[in-house]
């Protein structure tokens, strides 16, 4: 099984989402799966612009001739495709958002509809299964909406939403060891989804298990 996480945290491999990310590709590792950990900060993806060659002049095909290409092909021929962004005034960051704006050449001017919702026909049937790895700075669980409504276009099979994000990069040792107990969860759930099966309850409850109360983490941000 081939699992590969696209990062858009501008903060790259110090990033408090691929301390998620990490997590959950070292437990896919351990049930055999071949992973890779894409860090869009470190690539060349220029901007999407709206010309449309993709679909009528060079069909499947960027008009723009850099980074793109590698992973467009990476993106396609993994099983999991995991998308993974720390929330930025609501939503994904613009590197997250520029990398899927680039997905259009795997897109056609045909309309599709589901349930009165409208889409473009994608140029052949999707094979791998989505994934969503999203961290938040604020405490609640309100601030992932928008990113929620966002990527249900991709039906993802797993969402990790993990609010008062800033504990996981913290060197407190109490929180540490909270942290570490959270981390050991998603590992347990990298390895469920390698190994083809769905993510059991009680890993969902480890995922989604209180890291802090809101007040102290209100306090522990000093604001």
């Amino acid at each position: 099984m081939k699992i590969t996480v696209f990062n858009g945290s501008p903060s790259g491999t110090d990033s408090a989402t691929n301390k998620i990310a990490s997590a959950f590709l070292l437990g896919a590792q351990n049930a055999g799966a071949d992973t890779h950990n894409i860090f869009l900060s470190e690539k060349n993806i220029a901007q999407c612009g709206g010309c449309f060659a993709c679909w009528f002049k060079t069909p499947g095909k960027c008009v723009h001739n850099d980074d793109m290409a590698e992973l467009l092909n990476l993106y396609c021929t993994s099983d999991i495709v995991i998308f993974a962004t720390p929330v930025y005034t609501w939503n994904m960051t613009a590197l997250m958002k520029n990398f899927v704006d680039r997905l259009a050449p795997l897109k056609s001017p045909k309309i599709t509809e589901k349930s009165d919702s409208y889409d473009l026909k994608d140029t052949k049937p999707k094979t791998q299964k989505f994934i969503v790895i999203s961290n938040c700075g604020f405490p609640g669980e309100k601030n992932f909406e928008i990113m929620k409504a966002v990527f249900a276009c991709c039906e993802p099979s797993l969402e990790i939403y993990r609010n008062c994000g800033k504990l996981l990069k913290s060197l407190d040792p109490s929180v540490v060891q909270v942290v570490g107990k959270y981390l050991e969860a998603v590992r347990q759930a990298g390895f469920e989804t390698a190994q083809g099966l769905n993510v059991s309850e009680e890993t969902k409850r480890g995922l989604d298990m209180p890291l802090m109360s809101v007040s102290e983490y209100v306090k522990y941000l000093g604001m």
